[in-house]
């Protein structure tokens, strides 16, 4: 059985201008794995990250807006986002929660010149194998 960070890496070789990918703990903000082939990703970096993708996910304005439609829908909604997709002037970011994982979300960074539909195919593709890894 191969190690999350050994996916990573998987991930990483597996799309064509990957510049990273990462499993993040989404209850606490820690890094599990990660791999890249940027120099300058340092840990600070990375953890930088992590942090903001969790707060993209579970950050206090998402739960704000999920209380809000839990009262008007008279339900409870929690853990609501379930993919992102962003984009930076050099950079597409893939993210998803991992299916029967929802405190766990696979991050993965490429260029400009990847595919997009590429990346969420190499990205749901790995997601299953993630899932018994995750915490």
């Amino acid at each position: 059985m191969a190690d999350l960070n050994g996916m990573c890496q998987n991930l990483v070789s597996d799309v064509s201008d990957a510049l990273g990918a990462a499993v993040v703990d989404l209850s606490s903000g820690l890094l599990l794995a990660a791999h890249h082939n940027v120099p300058y990703f340092t840990q600070s970096y990375l953890d930088a990250v992590a942090a903001a993708a969790v707060d993209m996910f579970r950050g206090k304005t998402i739960t704000t807006v999920e209380k809000m439609l839990a009262g008007q829908r008279g339900s409870e909604v929690m853990n609501s986002i379930k993919e992102v997709q962003m984009s930076t002037e050099r950079t597409y970011h893939f993210m998803s929660v991992v299916p029967g994982k929802e405190n766990c979300l696979m991050v993965l960074i490429t260029g400009r010149k990847a595919n997009l539909g590429m990346g969420w195919s190499a990205m749901r593709g790995v997601l299953p194998e993630i899932a018994p890894l995750c915490p």
